[in-house]
């Protein structure tokens, strides 16, 4: 934690990190971890996601507040979905060869997942704390800050977009 704080100059956004590292460690590697499957990964994933919440720490509103929770989570899940974008791009290429003609084994889960990853930051948001951690969309209006009424619009309209994807994508 002292690499995190010697990037913040004042006492109080100090006691503000402070705060938040102890409150969402936990939930952030829970989050990276479910997401990249590997724990190393994970760590690195929450690792960037603490650097980034060090550098807008002035940002941040209160530590414990819905707002900061949802900031948080999208923070973790965009670092973990972009290491693991980075390290499936290093797979495919060093097992391209080998592959070729074998059909994947969990093809139409991964198929989903690509196109989950497609989404607009915002609609992957929705879509991750809806089905993939199981909030209801009255907790996922806190955590964004917006309506029960903008949240249950903006998941109707990741699931069509999704499905889009999915049917572009020839699965469905």
């Amino acid at each position: 934690m002292m690499i995190y704080l010697q990037m913040i100059d004042a006492p109080e956004d100090r006691s503000k990190f402070e705060q938040i590292y102890m409150e969402y460690r936990s939930m952030m590697f829970h989050i990276a971890n479910r997401i990249l499957t590997n724990e190393q990964d994970a760590e690195d994933a929450v690792h960037e996601a603490f650097l980034k919440i060090a550098e807008n720490i002035e940002k941040i509103g209160q530590p414990k507040c819905p707002k900061t929770l949802g900031y948080i989570v999208t923070i973790v899940e965009n670092k973990s979905i972009d290491l693991y974008r980075k390290c499936n791009r290093h797979q495919i290429v060093e097992l391209d060869d080998e592959m070729q003609g074998v059909p994947a084994v969990y093809e139409g889960e991964n198929t989903l997942a690509a196109c989950i990853l497609k989404l607009p930051a915002r609609y992957r948001e929705v879509i991750l704390l809806r089905y993939h951690q199981g909030y209801s969309v009255k907790e996922v209006a806190a955590m964004l800050g917006i309506s029960h009424a903008a949240a249950s619009k903006l998941d109707q309209r990741a699931k069509n977009r999704l499905k889009e994807l999915y049917e572009k994508e020839g699965k469905l």
